[in-house]
């Protein structure tokens, strides 16, 4: 329903876009000028949200692969089981159904949930956090990521991903178009300044895009902080998340960045490019929460 409602709300997008750019008279130069701007449109769309779809379908596949993670089939240990069995417990609780959970090697604490469905997700942490945490603070990271999984934050971001690469390559082409024509005042085909123009322009509107996705993966994190509070303790919440501020950084594949836990540093101009909140903020807001 998630998808369906996203999926039909952008189409609306669209379909507005395309009566706008008609009334202002936009649509039919763009048609004079050699662009069919509903079918530049409906490519676009194909092309943007066909490529978003096709990454979250391969989401658990390629983390596996990239991460190396080691599914728990059947516990073969206390740790392991208590492991399966927090995150089923959780899952109950979060109403959604029982995730895949594994570890992957790596020193330094993290951990991740992807999949294109709230149902047949994977829940995976690294062995650094499961040496260096409580079983509360563990607990809590858990919580975190099945709220992840429970939010439906994998599919909304590869939706709203979907939705700037279309916007970004129809857009870019229109620029491209209108430059080629009014400043390179080409009059056959698509010349060098249209391609030039175009490669710009999408390189221009990916870097603000990006801000825009960015923007809603840092809110997304604090979601699933809340949630972690509610199904492990307010305290746990805060507690992992100072663990994870005192921990070594070791960035997760850039194929996997936002779903992990735990974000990279950065300062100035690069904070609006943070897949996550600093840890500081992040705890903060519990603190502020605890305290209303």
């Amino acid at each position: 329903m998630r998808v369906l409602l996203f999926v039909l709300t952008n189409f609306a997008i669209l379909l507005v876009a395309s009566i706008t750019l008609r009334l202002l008279g936009v649509e039919p130069w763009l048609d004079a000028n050699g662009i069919n701007f509903n079918s530049l449109l409906i490519f676009g769309a194909l092309l943007g949200f066909g490529g978003a779809f096709a990454s979250l379908a391969m989401s658990k596949w390629m983390a596996k692969r990239a991460m190396r993670v080691q599914v728990i089939a059947e516990p073969r240990n206390e740790q392991e089981t208590w492991l399966v069995e927090t995150v089923r417990r959780q899952a109950g609780q979060a109403g959604i159904g029982m995730p895949e959970v594994g570890y992957f090697e790596s020193p330094a604490p993290n951990a991740f949930a992807t999949g294109a469905r709230r149902d047949a997700a994977l829940v995976a942490v690294s062995t650094g956090l499961l040496q260096r945490m409580s079983r509360k603070e563990v607990e809590a990271v858990l919580g975190h990521e099945v709220s992840h999984v429970a939010n439906g934050d994998m599919v909304t971001l590869t939706l709203i991903q979907g939705v700037v690469n279309t916007f970004v390559f129809v857009l870019s082409r229109v620029i491209g178009q209108v430059v080629d024509r009014v400043v390179f005042r080409n009059e056959r085909g698509q010349g060098p300044g249209f391609w030039i123009t175009t490669l710009i322009a999408q390189f221009v509107l990916s870097f603000l895009a990006t801000m825009i996705v960015m923007w809603f993966s840092r809110r997304r994190e604090f979601r699933a902080d809340h949630g972690g509070a509610s199904l492990a303790g307010r305290a746990n919440m805060i507690g992992a998340l100072q663990a994870l501020g005192r921990g070594q950084d070791a960035e997760l594949p850039a194929s996997m960045r936002a779903f992990g836990i735990k974000g990279s540093r950065a300062e100035g101009l690069k904070r609006l490019f943070m897949s996550h909140p600093p840890l500081e903020e992040r705890i903060a807001a519990l603190q502020t929460q605890a305290a209303g």
